[in-house]
């Protein structure tokens, strides 16, 4: 059995504080959600900004294999026409072959916002619906409040609806809009309207006040409706729309209907981590099924049985809906973990060799180092715990020196002296700060021998202060990311001397992309012409 998936990431989506899209913007999320397969993207509402006008404007030159586009705005006002109603204007000169029409359900709403009469809240509903279908729109009625103004007066709650229809509405969509309703709750009302609205499409438009936001979905499917309304990542007011991607994995994966053609769940995750960047927002990376800790794996028992059975721990297979698996490594490990990253690496160790590195991370996860964020700081001690391991160089010592003279400003200064294979090298360099004055000196030193090295960019410096307790005296972590073409890669340093730490971390980083990385890449290299 198919479900519409209506997507209104673009309007009530847009609503959400800290998320503004430009009409450049909105237009990419709408190529990807028809990408996706979506049935319905609301685009937005014409009458109440020139951002979305141009929208509904722009789209028009938009080939879409799947998605028909809705333009969303409200019943005509209270004593009003709809041919001559600013809101319902705007919503024809949009020129979508959709509308979706919002009217008033709870008695409160009708008496103490729109300040009517219930009747004639019936004939704005009614009469708006009536001439948005005579002029051959395909009409969604979306019954705000529904849930609410059903618990104050059940009666007129349906009667809206019937107004509705007998306007010619071709959906019916029953909103929980503050999102403080229950499952059972929201599966009897549903069912009733199923009940006496044989053979109408119904929908379910929901919020996650309460957090309930999908389970309200899921229950209104399984009372009949068909069509079912959201946001990716369950962008919206206040705490938030239904996430259609958990919605859309549930309704497939779990439930057995189709919601999406082409087998276009596979494309979920690409979609949820797109739109946020888009959305200029953090990514969440708990989100279920799309988020990139949805299938990562920390604790060493449920690494070890996952090393058994890939399904102990996974209730999906993460690719079905575009996403992988990652095994974390930090002080709750186990040697499985260990064991895991080194296949992930393509470093040939033993179990021996595992279990050491893991005490090694234990210890230093103990004394203020992380490396669930500093997977190639792992790598490199997986790489050194190997019996033929030999450094590409040792240090001697390091200086560095930051002055500030009158004049010329803030000075930073490295000396490095390194034996490499056996030849002691001493260099110099200046730099902007200390560490950088430091990575400087150290590239000096082995650019010669390893120009490669110069192709390393680094792309991110994050420092957080351990126990801040301790003031100017506190542990310092330092994350490094380094990059080099499209690879990229991240090391770990801490101490109470952050010049030591940010060192540590750098040295990582050097050997990892010089021996971990390129050793991974010809073993690689190697399969694939064996493969051929």
């Amino acid at each position: 059995m198919r479900i519409e998936v209506y997507d209104t990431t673009l309007r009530d989506g847009t609503q959400r504080e800290g998320i503004s899209l430009s009409v450049a913007d909105k237009l990419r999320v709408a190529e990807l959600l028809d990408t996706l397969g979506v049935a319905y993207i609301e685009g937005g509402w014409p009458g109440s900004n020139p951002k979305d006008a141009a929208f509904f404007e722009a789209i028009q030159g938009v080939e879409l294999r799947h998605a028909r586009i809705a333009a969303f705005g409200s019943t005509c006002r209270k004593n009003s026409d709809p041919e001559t109603d600013p809101n319902i204007v705007a919503l024809v000169d949009a020129h979508t072959p959709v509308v979706t029409l919002v009217g008033k359900t709870s008695m409160l709403h009708v008496t103490d916002v729109l300040q009517t009469t219930p009747d004639e809240n019936l004939r704005m509903i009614r009469e708006s619906v009536r001439y948005l279908k005579s002029i051959g729109k395909e009409v969604i009625y979306d019954a705000e409040h529904f849930f609410d103004g059903c618990k104050l007066d059940f009666e007129y709650g349906f009667d809206t609806l019937r107004a509705a229809l007998d306007g010619g509405a071709d959906c019916l969509v029953l909103c929980d809009t503050n999102g403080g309703s229950m499952p059972w709750e929201v599966e009897r009302f549903v069912r009733h309207a199923k009940e006496l609205f044989a053979g109408v499409r119904v929908g379910v438009h929901t919020h996650n006040d309460g957090e309930l936001a999908v389970a309200n979905t899921l229950a209104g499917v399984r009372a009949g409706a068909i069509h079912v309304q959201g946001t990716i990542n369950g962008y919206g007011e206040r705490c938030g729309n239904a996430n259609l991607c958990s919605i859309i994995a549930d309704l497939e994966l779990k439930m057995g209907y189709d919601a999406l053609p082409d087998r276009g769940i596979r494309h979920l995750t690409h979609v949820s981590r797109t739109v946020t960047e888009i959305a200029n927002l953090a990514p969440d990376h708990h989100l279920a099924y799309v988020g990139k800790s949805a299938f990562a794996h920390k604790g060493g028992i449920h690494v070890a049985a996952m090393r058994r059975n890939i399904h102990s721990y996974q209730h999906i297979e993460p690719e079905l809906v575009g996403n992988s698996m990652r095994i974390l490594v930090s002080d709750l490990s186990g040697q499985g973990n260990l064991l895991s990253k080194a296949e992930e690496f393509g470093l040939d160790v033993s179990k021996e060799e595992a279990v050491k590195v893991l005490e090694e991370i234990k210890q230093l996860e103990h004394q203020g180092f992380v490396f669930e964020g500093a997977e190639a700081s792992v790598a490199v001690r997986l790489h050194r715990a190997r019996p033929d391991y030999k450094p590409i160089f040792t240090l001697i010592d390091f200086t560095v020196i930051v002055e500030d003279r009158k004049g010329r400003g803030s000075i930073s200064e490295a000396m490095v002296k390194l034996d490499v294979d056996g030849e002691v090298v001493h260099t110099a360099a200046e730099g902007n700060g200390p560490v950088n004055a430091l990575d400087m000196a150290l590239r000096k030193a082995l650019v010669p021998r390893y120009p490669q090295l110069a192709d390393f960019q680094l792309a991110d410096y994050k420092v957080r202060i351990l126990d801040g307790g301790n003031g100017t005296a506190a542990v310092t972590r330092v994350l490094i990311d380094t990059q080099r073409a499209t690879r990229r890669w991240s090391t770990v340093g801490a101490g109470s001397n952050i010049i030591r730490a940010s060192w540590l971390a750098l040295v990582d980083s050097v050997e990892y992309g010089l021996c971990v990385a390129e050793e991974h890449d010809e073993t690689q290299a190697v399969e694939n012409v064996n493969l051929i």
